[in-house]
C-alpha cells in the first residue's frame, strides 16, 4: 500500500471544519460528561449547524461568486473572508451555545480557536499564510490532554493516537504541496499556545 496515496485522506478526515465537532464528541461522550444525552446531542447539534453546515454554505456562496475555488482555500487573497466569518461564527457560538458557566472546558477550547483564527487572520495581512489544519489538530491534542489532567482521567491512547495524528495531517499537507514547513509550524503554534494559555483558567 502506498503511503503518499492515503496521506491525502488525512487533510479530509480533519479538516479544521470538522475539530470543533470532534472535540465536543470526546468531551461529551468519551470524557464521563456529568451532561445527559439529551442536552448532549442538543450542543452538539448546534456545534454541528454553526461549524460545519454554516461554513459548507457559506463556501457555496463565496463559490458561487468566485471568491474562493477549493474547500481547501490556499490561496492567501481567499482565506480572509472565511476566516473573519468563522470568527463570527465561534463568538455566535461562545454567546448562545457553549457558554462559560454552561460548559467552561468547550468554552475555553473554542475560545482558543478564536484567539488562534484571529492570529491566522493577522498574518494573512503580512502574505503569511499559517496551516489551518494543523492548527485545528494541535488545538484539539492539547485541549484533550488538559482535559485528561483535569478530570485526572487516563486518555493515553486518545493522546497518543492525535499526537500521531499531529504528524499525518503535517506530511499530508506537505505531500499535497499546500504548505511549507514553516507554514506547517505556525499553524501549530497558532493552535497549541492559546489552548496552553487558557489552560491557566480551568485547570
Amino acid at each position: 500500500m502506498n503511503l503518499k496515496k492515503i496521506l491525502p485522506f488525512f487533510s479530509y478526515l480533519f479538516h479544521p471544519i470538522f475539530i470543533p465537532a470532534y472535540a465536543a464528541l470526546i468531551y461529551f461522550f468519551l470524557n464521563g460528561s456529568h451532561f445527559e444525552n439529551p442536552e448532549k446531542y442538543f450542543v452538539l447539534f448546534q456545534i454541528v449547524v454553526i461549524t460545519i453546515l454554516l461554513p459548507i454554505l457559506f463556501f457555496f456562496v463565496l463559490r458561487t461568486v468566485e471568491q474562493v475555488n477549493s474547500i481547501m482555500i490556499s490561496e492567501i487573497s481567499q482565506r480572509k473572508i472565511p476566516l473573519v466569518i468563522q470568527c463570527f461564527l465561534i463568538i455566535l457560538l461562545l454567546r448562545k451555545s457553549v457558554t462559560l458557566d454552561r460548559i467552561p472546558e468547550l468554552h475555553f477550547f473554542f475560545l482558543g480557536v478564536l484567539l488562534g483564527t484571529l492570529q491566522a487572520v493577522v498574518l494573512l495581512f503580512f502574505k503569511t499564510k499559517a496551516s489551518l489544519h494543523m492548527m485545528a489538530i494541535s488545538a484539539l491534542t492539547l485541549f484533550v490532554i488538559a482535559l485528561s489532567i483535569h478530570n485526572q482521567t487516563r486518555n493515553i491512547n486518545m493522546i497518543a493516537f492525535l499526537v500521531l495524528m499531529n504528524g499525518f495531517v503535517a506530511s499530508s499537507r506537505l505531500e499535497m504541496k499546500a504548505h511549507t514547513g514553516k507554514e506547517l509550524v505556525i499553524g501549530f503554534l497558532l493552535g497549541s499556545i492559546p489552548q496552553l494559555l487558557l489552560m491557566y483558567f480551568w485547570l
